[in-house]
């Protein structure tokens, strides 16, 4: 059987967070209805998304985001990839993402039922992997409409 080739990755997650990351967007869009973030910037110590919305969260909802993703995490799900062709991926995903010149087959990676997105990153195998995600802070740009998460995990 030969060996699906991926486009060449030049980056080192740091898996828990990048893992966390996809929670969270499933989580901003369960509670929002938006997009997944706009930009992120993940790493170990901190950690940065922005999202497109239309308003502020407010203290009470992003306590909320911040029990749900711990929650997921807590269920202790598996961390699994499928890989796929773009022609079927464009039939489940934005493909807005996906740099030009991407390979033919791409990678899925599906956290249990709860999420599941185009991704060519390191993760967990399992949410119990972790650790606490926790909000350090969280800032709204009304011109923008762009709303600011720091987080961070910690184990």
């Amino acid at each position: 059987m030969e060996e699906t080739k991926f486009n060449e990755h030049n980056k080192e997650e740091h898996r828990p967070s990048h893992t966390t990351e996809h929670i969270i967007n499933r989580t901003m869009i369960n509670m929002f209805g938006c997009g997944r973030a706009v930009s992120a910037h993940v790493e170990k110590k901190k950690s940065k998304l922005d999202y497109a919305l239309p308003s502020a969260p407010s203290d009470v909802q992003v306590a909320e985001l911040e029990r749900r993703v711990n929650d997921v995490i807590g269920q202790h799900l598996d961390v699994t990839f499928e890989v796929i062709t773009q022609d079927e991926a464009a039939k489940r995903f934005d493909m807005k993402r996906l740099p030009d010149g991407a390979s033919e087959m791409v990678r899925v990676v599906k956290i249990g039922d709860y999420d599941e997105c185009l991704c060519i990153g390191q993760h967990v195998g399992n949410t119990s992997e972790i650790g606490t995600f926790k909000v350090m802070s969280h800032s709204y740009d009304a011109e923008t409409k762009i709303w600011r998460l720091r987080w961070k995990v910690t184990e």
